[in-house]
């Protein structure tokens, strides 16, 4: 496999675990970006972006992040929060009043971004088209009655994120979500990063496809049962409810649609790019960095059946858990994107790290993939 780009040479040893991806004849396309105090040490692309292995993938190949982008939707309510423009501690109802409905009036901003609202699921069936209808989304959360009463217990708000947190920011400025969060967060850094792709984009967009005969670790295989059994779950329903979420990545309106739980396009470049500028107080000042990366949630997770622990919009490293640590030390924080794309930051290392690749793996946290590159980084530091 021709792997393209370059690297600083006492960095070889990450530079050959991400070639060795390649030694697994599925793994068609992926990119690796690293940055140590600022400066990029690594940046590798390799393999296929199209669906029949026929299209390089080239430096600015963008793939669909999935989760990545709860970061990004996360610093830019952070950012107005400094700004005074909401309250962490507010009720999520002053912004936005029709959520109040249904026991919710008590819900706080704080608790959308750390997953104890309550709301990962919604009860009610959908059709599918309603996946591309905002308003029939959000309008369908704010009538939802919580899975458990708000605050006690916190289960990952995988799609609903998205919209929960999106409406709050349209309604503090009056535009669509997107907008807001690619102003605030990608411009300024100039990261090449979107949520709400323009047509003129889709050609450089890699196809997602998943991978074959790969089980999975024990949370994935725990969470396919659990959606395979029991439909009215609320595992079950915060994948699968509207039915079009798990098949629509590739699709032109999923693209289009600015959805700021999981449709962020980008690259590993603007991961690294972001987590840098997050380290070095570009995007937040240390005090609300400090906030975010504080522990809000953890322990067991309603949503996803194994132990996660976040703090506000990140998910923070679990060393001695397999599923749920980054690879590189215990105070890493960042954000994995369903299928194996990750990005994070490593203060005491003062690393920025972004992972990215168009071959889902079956795993509900960390990709093993992301883990081994992550390490081979560490060997290196």
């Amino acid at each position: 496999m021709q792997i393209q780009g370059h690297f600083q040479l006492e960095f070889e040893p990450v530079r050959d675990a991400f070639a060795a991806l390649f030694d697994d004849p599925q793994e068609r396309g992926a990119a690796l970006c690293i940055q140590v105090g600022g400066e990029t040490v690594v940046d590798l692309w390799a393999g296929t972006s199209d669906k029949d292995g026929q299209q390089a993938w080239h430096s600015d190949t963008l793939v669909n992040l999935f989760s990545c982008t709860k970061a990004f939707t996360a610093v830019a309510v952070l950012q107005l929060v400094a700004e005074g423009k909401l309250n962490l501690d507010a009720p999520v109802a002053r912004y936005w009043p029709e959520f109040a409905a249904a026991g919710k009036a008590e819900v706080s901003v704080r608790q959308l971004l750390c997953h104890r609202a309550g709301l990962p699921a919604l009860r009610a069936p959908l059709a599918p088209e309603a996946l591309y209808q905002w308003q029939t989304m959000v309008g369908a959360l704010a009538a939802e009655t919580p899975w458990w009463a708000p605050g006690t217990a916190h289960g990952y708000a995988a799609m609903t994120f998205g919209w929960l947190v999106g409406e709050l920011l349209r309604r503090v400025e009056g535009r669509e979500p997107g907008d807001v969060i690619v102003d605030r967060v990608a411009r300024p850094l100039g990261l090449d990063f979107h949520i709400g792709l323009a047509d003129s984009e889709f050609h450089r967009v890699a196809h997602i496809a998943r991978g074959k005969g790969n089980p999975g670790d024990e949370a994935a295989k725990r969470l396919l049962q659990v959606t395979l059994r029991e439909p009215g779950a609320l595992s079950t329903r915060a994948f699968t409810n509207p039915p079009s979420m798990l098949t629509s990545t590739n699709k032109p309106e999923w693209r289009r649609m600015q959805q700021p739980a999981a449709n962020g396009h980008g690259n590993a470049r603007s991961l690294a790019g972001f987590y840098a500028g997050l380290l070095d107080g570009q995007l937040l000042e240390p005090e609300w960095l400090s906030e975010m990366a504080r522990e809000h949630s953890r322990g067991e997770d309603l949503t996803l059946l194994t132990d996660t622990r976040f703090g506000l919009g990140l998910m923070l490293d679990q060393p001695d858990r397999a599923n749920a640590t980054f690879g590189l030390g215990p105070g890493a924080l960042g954000h994995p994107g369903a299928g194996g794309s990750c990005g994070f930051a490593d203060p005491g290392k003062d690393v920025a790290f972004g992972f990215v690749t168009h071959t889902l793996g079956p795993y509900v946290l960390m990709d093993p993939r992301a883990q081994r590159l992550a390490r081979a980084l560490g060997e290196c530091l």
